[in-house]
């Protein structure tokens, strides 16, 4: 017998895992003639009241005739899909095509009745919804735009799977029976409900990872020692709150108990549900764990056994596997080859996995691809002294390994509405769907911060990754935009992580400096400066400053309305009269406690005393600011090319201001300490209002993660009027359209010719200069009179395009004499006319030269980028990037972002440019790319700002059949 996957006509493509609203996985698949035997025994389980709803009337088993309707289908006008879980279908849904007399026909009629059929058992976890999102996308391949179904009155849940879907629908009501009619056009509406319908499934299915019920450690040993009995360890030392199990398949028959844990040969002796499995057992007995996992009904697995991708291609096949046989029972996987996963919620206190202690509880939630960078950080957040100090938990942590089935787009979608986390740090070696990923950081970032360190290599072995063609610099400009934080270490990571845990996100950039060490404050001005903050001159209350002084002039900073943020910095004092640590913390606390709305740092020397006293506190979570929308703090990743333009100025270092104290002696300060880590419910109480101060050892790595929430702030102001898209009367998009359909009907893919681009562009109203072609000199005589004087002459062979530099191109060529000899030194320089390809193109008004370019990636998406043409765009890289579609916001902000930005506003008194007719351009080349996406690749070089308007002088044009966009289709998992 064929498999369907053997049959040339079975649409493979259709295949697809989901996610269900409550967390568990289904396979969707075309329905074949070998599935006769699952549709009968599927219709057997269905209650005679489902089957009364979907056939109008008492039905309680197929006949032959109905099996083989069923099961018997052209994939065009009669489909079938299934949903099914361990193999067994749990849905169905078909489509039958209709003509205008409502009875079978093929195309070109357009529309199709559809029905749907679901276990009981199943009802109520989103399996139509699911269901008719694929169908919808099916149908719509085949030419199909509207669907038909007549429902009974009293079948209300499957009238509200297509009310609720979002699609522009026509209801009546005749002879008893519902029908609806909808287009299958997707919608605003039907996205966003798509999505809202993503994030609350693909969050269920992490939660059922991060806060079990029951776990079961498969692969445990029975001697002390080894990966399965450490993490058993790990989860009983954590206080788990649920059934913990033992299990391995040597225990001997009479072991009932393990280290105080019911031991068990297999998970299916086990009695009652099991939640969570973690798989610690050699790679070539996971498969046999899996199957047991999935007869006993786990719900999700912990796999931290390697041996798979990160081996080589069998393990990557191995891999594939896995995630297909776990999918199979309805089951997700983080790993394998993870490090594990950890809830500190009191209410779970779950730590499976290799990291010997539970972490502090605190709001940052963790993720990382690396199981050394996830001990790194744990590490670094669990120390109270050393680096960055201070007593800062996390929420959850969550080690993906190989990135298989989990991600950190799943993660995220779960951070996003968990209250328990309020910060999310991410370290990505990898981004596998950076379109997905890009529209879930935008979302989260304008609820809570984001913070990411990604890796700029190739990805790691067991990484699935989507090619893209964009370089890294443009990835991280990307992520920037959507409200990333993108930093470049794990220590500037954990920098700005604790900055945003800890406090409100500041209103501006303005920096007051205050304390005991003249230096000190120097340094940190200098700091804020090269960071690009506006700080105010450092005030020195000298070394005998006590813990009054520190307090009346943290108090006096706070209050100034020129002062956004402070920076506190602290040396140890010599004196009898000098604040102890405790005392010191304790005016600054106080003081900042009655201004809750600015941030407040501490540069620390030597004071891990100060740092624990300044972080005794039971709460992380950050503090809401009163200009910024009603969410968590954020900040955002450093990037130079945002802000208005400035002139590059020399800024004399200030001169200290000194606040006189009485004097005063005390003991030294008492040297620096690294306290034992603690658990959670060994933490110092403190009071409930009180905020926690973020303490660094190094004035550039406080004012580094001060530098990130300023810019983040300002982005979140933004977001809050992201802007609009533009119409515009004079862009004639239909006509645009006819000319891509006639054009790509010459072939696949093609760059136009100057005439075809320059009448595409026009549609939208981007002129390009002309320029008429000059074989030779007399031509070029002819072309310089039919574009009137003065013309320029230009070489456009390609090692000379775009190259004024190398001196082919002569301009201001005000008669035919002039543009002769023109012509014949241009020859005798490079060679001959067929070689240089020469043009003549009247002159443009002076002005800057700029670059504009919009390239549709097939990982990110379309992306409009912009600089200044020659050597700032070529050798520096200075070229700033947005995703389509560009709002009028984003190209201000566009034009604004380059370092060289200046030259356009007037630098050291030029003429300042047209900068409103250059966003003009930039807005209409997003609506082209974005109305258009067969047009995969535009670039305007040069185009000449000038004091008043512009010239597009070149341009290229490269159409092809445009990408698949997954992110408009029906809800899927990744396949790797």
């Amino acid at each position: 017998m064929q498999s369907a996957s053997d049959r040339p006509e079975y649409p493979a493509h259709w295949e697809a895992d989901v996610v269900l609203r409550d967390g568990g996985t289904a396979r969707i698949r075309p329905i074949t003639v070998d599935d006769a035997e699952r549709l009968v025994s599927f219709y057997e389980q269905v209650s005679d009241e489902s089957k009364y709803y979907r056939f109008f009337a008492p039905y309680p088993r197929l006949s032959a005739k109905d099996v083989h309707r069923f099961t018997h289908h052209d994939f065009v006008d009669r489909v079938g899909l299934a949903a099914t879980v361990g193999g067994e279908f749990i849905a169905t849904v078909r489509y039958d095509r209709i003509g205008a007399d409502g009875m079978a026909a093929s195309a070109p009629a357009d529309e199709a009745e559809v029905a749907f059929l679901v276990q009981d058992a199943h009802q109520g976890r989103g399996v139509a919804s699911a269901l008719l999102e694929h169908i919808a996308a099916v149908a719509r391949e085949r030419g199909i735009r509207r669907f038909a179904a007549e429902v009974l009155p009293a079948n209300t849940k499957m009238i509200k799977v297509f009310t609720d879907a979002g699609y522009t629908q026509k209801r009546s009501f005749e002879d008893g029976v519902v029908r609806l009619e909808f287009d299958l056009e997707p919608t605003e509406r039907s996205l966003a409900v798509q999505r809202a319908r993503e994030q609350r499934a693909e969050a269920r299915s992490v939660r059922r990872l991060l806060a079990p019920g029951s776990v079961a450690v498969i692969g445990t040993g029975r001697t002390p020692g080894g990966v399965g009995r450490g993490l058993l360890r790990n989860i009983r030392a954590s206080g788990f709150t649920g059934r913990l199990h033992a299990v391995n398949k040597a225990f001997p028959d009479d072991l009932r108990e393990l280290d105080g844990v019911p031991a068990h040969r297999s998970v299916r002796d086990i009695d009652g549900p099991v939640d969570l499995a973690v798989v610690a057992v050699p790679a070539e007995h996971v498969p046999e764990a899996v199957t047991e996992c999935g007869a006993h009904g786990v719900q999700g697995l912990v796999v931290v056994s390697a041996g798979y991708a990160e081996s080589g291609p069998e393990g990557r096949e191995r891999q594939r596997a896995l995630v297909r046989q776990a999918r199979a029972y309805g089951m997700r996987i983080i790993g394998p080859n993870s490090f594990g996963v950890i809830n500190t919620s009191p209410q779970v206190l779950l730590n499976a996995s290799l990291a010997p202690e539970l972490p502090r509880a605190g709001r940052i939630g963790l993720f990382t691809q690396s199981g050394a960078i996830g001990t790194a950080l744990l590490s670094r957040l669990h120390r109270r002294g050393g680096g960055v100090t201070g007593v800062t938990g996390v929420s959850t942590f969550v080690s993906a390994g190989n990135r298989a089935d989990v991600s950190g787009n799943d993660v995220l979608q779960y951070w996003y509405d968990d209250p328990d986390t309020d910060v999310v740090l991410m370290y990505l070696e990898s981004i596998g769907n950076p379109r997905k990923f890009t529209r879930l950081s935008r979302r989260t970032a304008v609820a809570k911060p984001l913070v990411v360190v990604q890796g700029a290599g190739s990805a790691p072995q067991g990484h699935a990754v989507r090619a893209t063609r964009l370089p890294h610099t443009t990835v991280s400009a990307l992520l920037r935009q959507a409200g990333v934080i993108r930093v470049d270490t794990i220590t500037e990571l954990v920098d700005t992580g604790l900055l945003l845990a800890r406090q409100p996100l500041p209103h501006g950039p303005k920096v007051a400096i205050l304390g005991n060490s003249e230096s000190l404050g120097v340094l940190t001005y200098d700091a804020c400066l090269s960071a690009g903050l506006r700080p105010q001159p450092p005030r020195d209350l000298t070394t005998q400053a006590s813990a009054d002084d520190f307090h009346a002039a943290l108090s006096h900073a706070l209050a100034d309305d020129t002062c956004d943020a402070v920076v506190v910095t602290a040396i140890p004092a010599i004196g009898e009269s000098s604040p102890g640590d405790a005392e010191l913390a304790e005016a600054l606390r106080s003081a900042a406690a009655a201004v809750p709305t600015k941030p407040v740092l501490v540069v620390h020397v030597e004071l891990g005393g100060l740092a624990e006293a300044l972080s005794a506190a039971t709460s992380t979570a950050p503090q809401a600011t009163g200009s910024a929308p009603p969410a968590r703090g954020t900040t955002r990743a450093p990037d130079t090319t945002t802000g208005p333009p400035a002139e590059p100025a020399a800024v004399p270092r200030p001169a200290a201001t000194t606040a006189t104290t009485g004097p005063t002696t005390a003991p030294a300060a008492p040297a620096p300490q690294t306290p034992a880590p603690q658990t959670p419910t060994s933490q110092p109480p403190a009071p409930e209002d009180s905020r926690l101060i973020p303490a660094y050892p190094a004035a550039e790595r406080a004012v580094r993660a001060l530098a990130e929430a300023v810019r983040y702030g300002q982005w979140r102001r933004d977001a809050a009027d992201p802007g609009r898209v533009p119409e515009y009367e004079d862009i004639d998009e239909k006509g645009a359209a006819r000319l891509i359909d006639g054009l790509l009907a010459r072939g696949q893919g093609l760059t136009l010719g100057p005439d075809d681009a320059c009448e595409l562009l026009g549609r939208y109203g981007i002129r390009v200069r002309r320029a008429l072609p000059a074989p030779t000199p007399d031509d070029a005589a002819r072309a310089a009179r039919d574009l009137g004087y003065p013309v320029a002459l230009k070489a456009t062979a390609p090692h000379l395009r775009h190259r004024a530099d190398l001196g082919g191109v002569r301009l201001d060529l005000a008669d035919e004499d002039q543009l002769r000899r023109a012509y014949a030194e241009l020859t005798g320089l490079f060679g001959k006319p067929e070689e240089l390809r020469p043009v003549v193109q009247g002159m443009a008004p002076r002005g800057v030269d700029t670059v504009v370019r919009a390239v549709i990636d097939p990982a990110a998406g379309a992306v409009l980028s912009f600089g200044l043409a020659g050597a700032a765009s070529q050798l520096l890289d200075d070229m700033a990037h947005r995703l389509v579609p560009v709002t009028d916001r984003d190209a201000t902000s566009l034009v604004r972002s380059i370092r060289t930005a200046p030259l356009l506003f007037g630098w050291r008194g030029s003429t300042p440019v047209d900068t409103p007719a250059l966003e003009d351009l930039l807005l209409r080349l997003s609506r082209l790319v974005d109305d258009h996406p067969e047009v995969v690749a535009v670039t305007l070089e040069p185009v000449v700002v000038a004091p008043h308007g512009l010239s597009v002088l070149d341009a290229s044009v490269r159409l092809a059949p445009p990408p698949a966009r997954d992110d408009l289709g029906p809800r899927t998992l990744p396949v790797y």
